[in-house]
């Protein structure tokens, strides 16, 4: 019986102390690894190459710095994972945490820390010659990244439409609309 009241007792002020986690898009606050919580895609991070190893294979980079508690960011998780919709392996989609970012003074070319001016987020194309094609900060459009994926590698833009469907507070993901081939063709 006094085991019964001590676990009760327990109980009660674990459920009295205990606060529920609150994730929300537009705070600050850091909830975890934004893009399988905001965009649904979790392969996203880590990357899966790095800026030096695309520009050695002549690839199209796509470098999106970012930050876990940033509302802006969290915003933003949602267009980055439709770029990997819309053009999954034709490009090298390198999401980087602006903290991981090496503060050497001596960045190059194939750092990219050398591309970040300091805000978030911010969007970066460079064609496989090391040519940067795009530089935005804050909420850039489908429109203008497509346009300059499309003149870095040369492909034709996607003939459907990208938009991001939000099912509630926190939880969106990219759609193909007007895609109508079937899968593997």
């Amino acid at each position: 019986m006094i085991l019964l009241r001590i676990f009760s007792s327990l109980l009660i002020l674990f459920f009295l102390f205990v606060t529920p986690v609150l994730a929300a898009r537009d705070t600050d606050s850091y909830d975890g690894n934004i893009y399988p919580i905001y965009a649904g895609n979790g392969s996203l991070v880590p990357p899966p190459s790095t800026l030096s190893e695309s520009l050695k294979n002549e690839r199209t980079s796509v470098l999106v710095f970012y930050l876990d508690d940033s509302s802006a960011s969290k915003k933003f998780a949602p267009v980055v994972s439709g770029i990997k919709l819309l053009w999954s392996s034709s490009i090298d989609l390198i999401p980087l945490s602006i903290d991981e970012i090496d503060n050497n003074d001596q960045k190059t070319s194939k750092d990219p820390g050398y591309y970040w001016h300091g805000k978030i987020p911010q969007t970066v194309i460079i064609d496989g010659k090391g040519n940067v094609l795009l530089d935005e900060e804050g909420q850039v459009s489908f429109e203008q990244i497509n346009d300059a994926i499309t003149q870095a590698t040369g492909l034709k833009k996607p003939d459907f439409d990208l938009t991001v469907k939000s099912f509630n507070e926190y939880n969106s993901e990219p759609s193909k609309d007007g895609y109508t081939r079937p899968r593997g063709s």
